[in-house]
């Protein structure tokens, strides 16, 4: 099965900065695929070079199984793409806006437009330059969708929405989605908006992938450990690799482990202390993040 995106040692510079860097990950075919990082951190440069807006200075791009470099109107009625800075024509109301898009997609679909634009409570003869931000991002969202494309890019298309548009564009999303007949990549820098949304996660900071995997492995290898010891004990050298983050006061030893099975984890730990008891607990998307974040950013373990 073609991935709906694929990206290949990815390499864009502005001058000498270097915004991408050997980037690589692929979008599976009928999956929402989260794209998150800090801002600043290449996201919108690499949505740039995959809808053949930049050209790479390195690597290369294919969505929906076309070199990004070749994309042109053809290609593009199978993409939608919304985000955060979206301009809509804001003297049309939203029925003009759907009857001037319509002819421009053959894949139209009327019946599917009037489905999003209800469920998400959008006026439909009222002008746009009327509407508050979030039904401007609904309208996006709604006039994205309902050609059908094969594969949705939003980039940071939550930010600045208060949490109940916010929830109420997820929604909309999931339940579209769970027909199962388009791909989406979204981008975001607040790991929240996307942690019920996406089945693929992948993080990027300072242009670099640290991580690209499905949802459910990366939380079942991921937990947060506390170890409580019998007696006080020096901190071992070196702390196994995967352990992240990993410190020691007095009887408890703290570590977010990365490569977590309960049994090699417990074996790990009484081979490093005497009379230990580990309890592991569940990470979210967020914590992990912000785990793996802090963890490059250190190039260790704390002291």
């Amino acid at each position: 099965m073609t991935p709906a995106v694929e990206a290949d040692r990815l390499t864009h510079r502005y001058g000498r900065q270097e915004a991408v860097s050997e980037l690589s990950f692929q979008v599976p075919e009928s999956s929402i695929y989260a794209f998150l990082g800090p801002n600043g951190a290449g996201k919108t440069t690499t949505i740039k070079i995959l809808m053949n807006l930049l050209r790479p200075s390195g690597g290369h791009a294919a969505v929906l199984g076309i070199p990004s470099s070749r994309l042109g109107p053809e290609g593009l009625q199978n993409i939608g793409y919304v985000s955060e800075n979206q301009k809509l024509p804001e003297s049309m109301t939203l029925d003009q806006l759907a009857a001037f898009c319509a002819p421009l997609y053959p894949k139209w679909d009327d019946s599917l437009c009037s489905t999003l634009v209800q469920r998400f409570d959008l006026p439909r003869r009222q002008k746009i330059s009327s509407f508050s931000r979030g039904m401007k991002m609904k309208t996006a969202v709604v006039m994205s969708l309902a050609y059908r494309p094969r594969l949705l890019i939003l980039d940071e298309p939550f930010s600045g929405l208060d949490p109940v548009v916010r929830d109420e564009i997820i929604e909309g999303m999931l339940e579209i989605a769970g027909r199962g007949e388009w791909s989406v990549l979204v981008s975001s820098h607040d790991l929240s908006e996307v942690e019920n949304l996406a089945d693929h996660v992948g993080f990027i900071r300072q242009g670099r992938m640290v991580v690209s995997e499905p949802l459910e492995s990366l939380q079942r290898r991921f937990r947060e450990v506390e170890v409580t010891l019998a007696q006080p004990c020096p901190q071992p050298q070196p702390w196994p690799a995967a352990w992240l983050r990993a410190r020691i006061s007095e009887r408890v030893v703290r570590f977010v482990d990365s490569e977590y099975d309960e049994a090699r984890t417990a074996e790990r730990v009484h081979q490093l202390f005497d009379d230990a008891e580990a309890v592991a607990s569940p990470m979210s998307l967020r914590e992990i993040f912000v785990a793996l974040a802090r963890e490059e950013r250190h190039g260790g373990t704390d002291a």
